[in-house]
């Protein structure tokens, strides 16, 4: 046997190193490593602007914590680029439903007024 090969914990075949899945019976045997295309960055930054929108209901599909605990550099460093644009966007998100809604009540109180001093003048 080479010394290079691994045992597949399911089967007991002799397996490669840098097989993903046990080319005898099929079962996982290494994750496969993390995609860090342009494409790929790209979905996972515009779901870091998004998520906050959608109140974090889709968190569970978040890939950005998943490339933040890569052991790879670069694919750490997408992550890291991903919790920053998420920070960010939840910021912007806040302040921004935050300052409609002191405008909202504000407009509202203030068309209030103005009704009531018209009924009060006549």
């Amino acid at each position: 046997m080479n010394p290079d090969t691994e045992i597949c914990q399911y089967c007991h075949q002799a397996i490669l190193p840098q097989y993903f899945f046990c080319p005898n019976c099929g079962s996982k045997v290494h994750e496969a490593p993390l995609s860090t295309s342009v494409v790929t960055q790209i979905g996972v930054y515009a779901f870091s602007i998004i998520l906050p929108m959608i109140c974090f209901i889709a968190v569970t599909k978040w890939p950005g914590q998943k490339y933040f605990k890569s052991e790879d550099t670069k694919t750490k460093n997408i992550g890291t680029a991903a919790w920053v644009i998420l920070v960010l966007s939840t910021v912007i998100t806040y302040w921004w439903a935050y300052t409609w809604t002191v405008n909202t009540v504000n407009s509202a109180l203030n068309a209030a007024s103005m009704d009531l001093s018209s009924y009060s003048a006549q």
